[in-house]
């Protein structure tokens, strides 16, 4: 138990209250009997009802399974476990698994099996001329929408984008209702984004501007599509909303590496709950951005945790820019990070999101490692200051300042976080060989 810590225990909670419920039932004697090997630890928690709860972690995930009611993943008991087995290892006895546990854990290598034989097998498509089809008819409907599109912005514009301050929600949701219709989800959330804009504080005008260009851009590249790279025109039709079939993508060659878990954030997005969790090739130097998706009831993958390491292979998605990757391999045993490699002045990093840009206009988040700045708070807003005396903003909704000057005692820290193109959301901070996960506005919001 080396690598599981009270802290990175506590990072997997969904939420705040959940945290901290699972604090609760972290004492040995509010448990009817626990147990641990190897692989697995198990223990029997009595609830409100007759018999207990049985909650069991995989711990090479790490997973979770528990029998109580709980919609939240891992849930409290299952929270409170790991606490124990982090903090006092010698209270959970080791033993032989129980057959709940056998049996839930058989199931999960049954399932592993079976998706790695068919990302092999690879899928095959029973009518290819009916596939084409599905296509061609998806296409139509998509440039029917964004010429739709393509007149409401220019009515939007023409207008005057002060009108934008006073126009209702329905506004907005029609047009967005109108590229679900026309099978464009990704669309239909940008016009979504785009009615926050008006209230969000000095400089929202060239806010709405500046993503109303990046609307007309993606609907311009898409009339062109044809001319375009095949890595560009998987971008486009990716943020458009077409999907990739992971399973074909696991047959591609990925990247092996020791891979260090930088740091994971929550959006909830139309009942959807959005988790990004940031790696780092220590060998490759490249940067991976693992995407998970879940309804609000259903579980999220919690088996990469932040501030550990693991040797893996991934895959990335096709991009002109690639981010984005799934895990094919992960093998060994994870183990802490020592700190976050950090990255060069400020004003490189600029130049390397300048360069990135280049390649994919439209992307959201970016990963940045600012090594050697400083915490300072000026005009009522925090910012990091680097050697060279230039600073980046954090974004104002930032609620941890204080603690992360404090971490830093005034002096250098390395900070890695998702730069959007005017703020960065710090994401965690290494301090003198001290990893800390910072919890992200959502997550902040959702607890």
């Amino acid at each position: 138990m080396d690598t599981w810590t009270t802290e990175k225990v506590l990072s997997l909670a969904p939420d705040a209250s959940s945290a901290k419920s699972g604090k609760e039932l972290a004492s040995p004697r509010k448990w009817v009997s626990m147990g641990r090997d190897g692989q697995s630890a198990w223990g029997l928690c009595q609830g409100s009802g007759k018999n207990p709860y049985q909650a069991s972690i995989d711990l090479n995930e790490p997973a979770f399974k528990c029998t109580c009611p709980s919609r939240k993943f891992p849930c409290k008991h299952s929270l409170g476990l790991f606490l124990i087995l982090a903090g006092q290892p010698g209270a959970v006895a080791e033993g032989t698994p129980p057959d709940w546990v056998n049996e839930w854990l058989a199931g999960r290598t049954q399932r592993a099996e079976k998706k790695v034989a068919k990302a092999q097998a690879g899928e095959k498509i029973s009518d290819p001329e009916a596939q084409k089809k599905r296509v061609a008819e998806r296409e139509a409907k998509v440039s029917a929408g964004l010429k739709e599109l393509e007149i409401w912005m220019s009515d939007l514009v023409r207008q005057g984008l002060a009108g934008a301050q006073g126009r209702p929600n329905s506004f907005w949701e029609s047009t967005a209702a109108r590229m679900i219709d026309a099978q464009a989800p990704g669309i239909a959330r940008r016009v979504r984004e785009l009615s926050g804009i008006p209230a969000s504080g000095e400089g929202w005008p060239e806010r709405l501007l500046e993503q109303l260009g990046r609307l007309h851009l993606l609907r311009e590249g898409f009339q062109r599509i044809e001319t375009l790279s095949v890595e560009l025109q998987n971008d486009i039709r990716t943020l458009i909303g077409w999907t990739q079939n992971q399973d074909e993508l696991l047959g591609n060659s990925g990247v092996k590496d020791e891979w260090l878990v930088l740091g994971r954030t929550l959006e909830e997005e139309d009942k959807i709950r959005v988790q990004r969790t940031w790696l780092h090739g220590k060998q490759s130097g490249r940067n991976a951005m693992h995407l998970h998706f879940a309804h609000l009831t259903q579980p999220l993958d919690t088996s990469l945790v932040p501030g550990t390491a693991f040797e893996g292979e991934v895959v990335y998605f096709p991009s002109a820019y690639p981010m984005r990757a799934i895990i094919k391999e992960r093998g060994g045993v994870s183990k802490n990070l020592d700190g976050i490699p950090g990255q060069a002045s400020i004003a490189d990093l600029m130049a390397a999101y300048a360069e990135a840009l280049a390649m994919h206009p439209w992307i959201e988040q970016f990963p940045m490692r600012l090594s050697a700045v400083v915490p300072v708070r000026r005009d009522e807003r925090w910012q990091l200051r680097d050697g060279e005396g230039r600073c980046v903003p954090l974004t104002p909704s930032f609620a941890k300042g204080w603690e992360l000057l404090a971490m830093s005692g005034g002096r250098a820290v390395t900070v890695f976080g998702e730069w959007d193109g005017d703020f960065l959301q710090p994401v965690s901070v290494s301090a003198e060989g001290r990893f800390a996960h910072l919890w992200s506005r959502k997550q902040r919001e959702e607890a």
